[in-house]
């Protein structure tokens, strides 16, 4: 039963069409947790505790620093050398003291993910270490918890659902069906190597409290089974379906004593587990060859154009029905900075096994494009 408080705090959700008093009641009784306070999070949190998620978890074990300032919301000059997830907490309890707010100012790690998830009924991911995020995913799979997902870099953010709870009574697709093997940390540059344009992790961290908010109030459809990938340069908005991986479990942890026992830094840090990404050197070298085909995996009219080499389009979103008209044995697939190349990469590994080699452009055509102009 909503206070009178309550009515008048959340008065304009209480005004939507199939929103009103039910839904506000769920997000006061859910509990999310965010687990990273940095540039995802931050937004994120900020909207969950502007909405009324009545308990709300901060992970994060970093410190404030002047280069978070750009696009970390939740925190002032003051703030500088202060626990994240602590200054985070007090920023969102001065703007609503109704809600319950926790404090984790500690790495997450497989001796402590297990007790801090199970608290929770949603899980934000707003990390940027492969580790971690596998970390994450196998433990909701295995608590049978939401996962909202998002990943940014450059001027591209990418947002997806996994392990929702479907009508069949199967769980959707995870993050294991999007890159079953893991990747190399140092194959995708993260924010701090690559750049972040400072309002694009604030507006995709803001659509992933806006599926936090819909998974618990059960009001609108989640971007299940989807991944939604967003362009700030042009505004262009692309969503494509994910397919189950039949590769997605090979390393996927069967309980509470495997996933403990688990170690994701080793499992992320082994060349012999990652599918190639080859630099712009190895790629300048090969595009040219006539039994290599480079692949724009981006959808139509996606900028920087490409004009100085010779390539096909086929989107990430039809790379699948298009790969049997691939003829050639050495497949390098490139986007606009390497996370939805990788993903096509692992897709066409996975479909035509051992017969072709395939490769992903690190850093994609933007970081392609900048090694092209310097040697010129």
């Amino acid at each position: 039963m909503l206070s009178e408080h309550e009515k008048k705090r959340y008065a304009r959700q209480l005004a939507l069409k199939n929103f009103g008093v039910e839904a506000q009641e769920k997000l006061l009784s859910a509990s999310v947790l965010v687990i990273g306070a940095g540039g995802l999070g931050c937004p994120a949190l900020l909207y969950l505790a502007g909405a009324g998620v009545g308990k709300i978890g901060i992970a994060d074990h970093d410190n404030v620093s002047l280069s978070n300032l750009h696009r970390q919301i939740l925190f002032r000059v003051v703030d500088i050398g202060k626990n994240k997830a602590a200054c985070a907490a007090a920023t969102l309890h001065a703007l609503n003291p109704g809600i319950s707010i926790t404090v984790y100012p500690h790495a997450l790690s497989t001796e402590n993910a297990w007790e801090i998830i199970s608290e929770y009924d949603v899980i934000i991911d707003g990390t940027d270490h492969f580790s971690t995020r596998y970390l994450i995913n196998d433990a909701c799979i295995l608590l049978k918890k939401p996962l909202v997902y998002a990943a940014v870099s450059g001027f591209e953010g990418q947002v997806a659902v996994f392990n929702m709870s479907e009508d069949s009574g199967e769980r959707s697709v995870n993050y294991r069906d999007i890159f079953p093997i893991p990747p190399q940390e140092e194959m995708i540059p993260n924010c701090e190597e690559a750049g972040v344009l400072g309002v694009l992790p604030g507006i995709i961290g803001t659509m992933q409290a806006n599926e936090a908010i819909k998974i618990v109030s059960g009001v609108g459809q989640t971007l299940m089974n989807q991944l939604l990938t967003y362009n700030a340069l042009n505004n262009q908005v692309f969503s494509f379906d994910i397919s189950r991986s039949p590769k997605a479990g090979s390393l996927m942890p069967g309980s509470k004593e495997e996933f403990e026992k688990k170690d994701y830094v080793l499992e992320c840090a082994d060349p012999a587990k990652a599918i190639f990404t080859i630099d712009t050197t190895l790629f300048d070298q090969l595009k040219d060859n006539d039994n290599v085909i480079v692949i724009d995996v981006r959808e139509a009219g996606e900028l920087p154009e490409v004009t100085e080499f010779g390539h096909q389009q086929i989107p990430l979103s039809r790379l699948r029905d298009e790969m049997d008209t691939i003829d050639k044995n050495i497949i390098i697939a490139f986007c606009q900075v390497g996370q939805r190349s990788l993903i096509a990469a692992r897709a066409l590994a996975d479909h035509f096994g051992n017969t072709r080699k395939v490769y992903s452009l690190g850093g994609g055509i933007v970081n392609w494009k900048k090694s092209f102009e310097h040697a010129g």
